[in-house]
């Protein structure tokens, strides 16, 4: 009888990886960053245990929209009092907090649980191409596209 494999939680080796995000989309780069959060790359991939790695994404100001989001996107949060609604356009937000384009693009690919709260906690993201996870070794992500 075969059984499935199934990853223990204290056996998980965790790597780090730096990403340079200059020059790259959005969306697509947000895909890649999810997949090795979750640990999806990994043949010992189990949906429930968090066998992601760590992720670096370095010159995250340089990111690109396609078409006219750049200008029509918007990013909306609210307070939770009467008429709390903010909206900051995309073109914005990069100027002010390039970081926090690239962690609402992963948020909403990851799992909306404490698993997927858990794998956002990998993820460290820098506006400049500096980063202060030289200790860690990270090893550079050569994504396919």
């Amino acid at each position: 009888m075969r059984t499935t494999y199934m990853a223990k939680p204290n056996a998980v080796e965790r790597k780090w990886y730096v990403i340079d995000a200059a020059g790259k989309r959005v969306g697509r780069l947000a895909t890649q960053i999810a997949i090795i959060l979750r640990g999806k790359h990994k043949p010992e991939f189990t949906p429930h245990v968090d066998t992601g790695d760590f992720v670096v994404v370095v010159n995250v100001e340089k990111v690109v929209f396609t078409g006219d989001k750049l200008h029509k996107k918007m990013y909306r949060r609210h307070s939770g009092y009467p008429g709390g609604l903010k909206e900051v356009r995309a073109i914005d937000m990069l100027k002010t907090h390039p970081d926090r384009v690239m962690y609402s693009a992963v948020k909403g690919m990851l799992p909306h649980n404490t698993l997927g709260r858990a794998q956002l906690t990998k993820l460290k993201l820098y506006a400049g191409p500096e980063h202060p996870h030289q200790a860690q070794q990270p090893i550079p992500w050569e994504s396919s596209k």
